[in-house]
C-alpha cells in the first residue's frame, strides 16, 4: 500500500521543510490535483493566521498515551508529538490545546474554535461526510481482554460466537458491539459497560469472561492480571487528524510532512516511544481510504 504515498529524499525533504515560512506547503504539494482555488485561499488564510499567532489551536481528548494535558497545561502524548512535529515544519512552533469530548470535536472544528482536531478521532465513513482526515497515524485491530491464562480459550469474535456460555463485555453502542452481533454473538452473551475500566472490572470480578475493545485501549493490562489476544481478523481501525472540508490544501500539506516523518524514521520512533507495537501495519496503511474506502 506504499504505492500512492509521496516520498522525498532526505535532502530534498529537509530543504522543503526549512522553507516553511515561504509558502503554504513546506513538506508537500500546496495545490494537489483536483483542489479548488477557493480551498487553496482558505488554507492560505488558515496557515497565515497560525504563523502570525505562532500557534495552532487544536482539540484533544484526555486519553493517554494518545493525547492529554500536562499539569502545566501543555499538550502531550503521541498525537501531540506528531502534530507538533508537522506544524513546526509548516512554520507554526506551538500547539494550544483544548480538552473536549469526542462528540464535541467536529462541531467545534466546524465552528472555527480549533484549527484542526488531533484528539484521537477514528476515521469512519460517517465522519468523512463532514470532515477530511489526514493519513492514519495509528492503526489497530480489536482485542479480547481475558483473565490470566485465558481459561475459556477466547481468541476473538469467532470463538465467542461458537461458545454461548461466554459472556463478553462491550462499551455500550460501540462498533465492537455492533460487529459482534453481525458475527453471530448472541444478545444474551453481551454485557454492556460504560468504559474500559468498567469492562476490566467486569472481567476480573467474574461478571464477564472477556472485554472486547481496541487493542490499545487498555494500557498495561497485565498489571491488572489480564491477558490480551489481538483478533487479527477484526476490522482495522485507524486514527487520523481531522480538518474542515474547506481546508483540503492545509490537510494535504500536513500529509506531506507526515510523509517526510515516515521517510526519515521519526514517525516510527514516536510510534514505538508511546508503546504501539504494530508499526508494520501502520507502514502499510497510508491513506484514510485504507481504513474507510469512502474517505477521500
Amino acid at each position: 500500500m506504499w504505492r500512492e504515498s509521496t516520498y522525498f529524499r532526505p535532502a530534498i525533504a529537509a530543504l522543503l521543510c526549512s522553507a516553511a515560512l515561504a509558502g503554504v506547503s513546506a513538506c508537500g504539494t500546496s495545490s494537489p490535483a483536483g483542489s479548488s482555488g477557493s480551498s487553496q485561499a482558505t488554507s492560505d488564510s488558515v496557515l497565515t493566521a497560525m504563523r502570525s499567532s505562532g500557534a495552532a489551536k487544536v482539540a484533544i481528548a484526555q486519553l493517554p498515551p494518545y493525547a492529554y494535558l500536562t499539569p502545566g497545561g501543555q499538550p502531550a502524548g503521541y498525537l501531540a508529538d506528531v502534530s507538533s512535529s508537522v506544524m513546526k515544519n509548516l512554520g507554526v512552533p506551538r500547539l494550544v490545546a483544548t480538552v473536549t469530548t469526542f462528540d464535541a470535536m467536529i462541531p467545534g472544528l466546524e465552528a472555527q474554535q480549533y484549527d484542526f482536531a488531533s484528539g484521537g478521532l477514528n476515521i469512519t465513513s460517517a465522519r468523512c461526510q463532514v470532515v477530511i482526515f489526514s493519513e492514519p497515524v495509528t492503526v489497530q485491530h480489536d482485542a479480547v481482554y481475558v483473565r490470566a491464562g485465558n481459561p475459556k480459550h477466547i481468541t476473538g469474535y469467532a470463538s465467542i460466537a461458537r461458545d454461548p456460555s461466554v459472556k463478553a463485555a462491550f462499551l455500550a453502542g460501540s462498533p465492537q458491539e455492533a460487529y459482534a452481533l453481525k458475527q453471530g454473538v448472541r444478545q444474551g452473551q453481551i454485557v454492556t459497560v460504560p468504559d474500559a475500566q468498567s469492562g476490566i472490572a467486569a472481567v476480573t470480578g467474574g461478571r464477564a469472561d472477556t472485554l472486547v475493545i481496541g487493542q490499545f485501549s487498555v494500557p498495561a493490562s497485565e498489571r491488572t492480571g489480564i491477558d490480551s489476544v489481538v483478533d487479527t481478523t477484526s476490522p482495522l481501525a485507524g486514527v487520523g487528524i481531522a480538518f474542515r472540508k474547506s481546508d483540503v490544501a492545509f490537510r494535504d500539506s500536513f500529509n506531506g510532512c507526515l510523509d517526510k516523518l515516515r521517510a526519515n524514521g521519526t514517525l516510527q520512533r514516536l510510534y514505538a516511544k508511546y508503546g504501539f507495537p504494530n508499526w508494520s501495519v501502520l507502514a502499510a496503511t497510508t491513506k484514510a481510504s485504507d481504513i474507510a474506502p469512502s474517505c477521500a
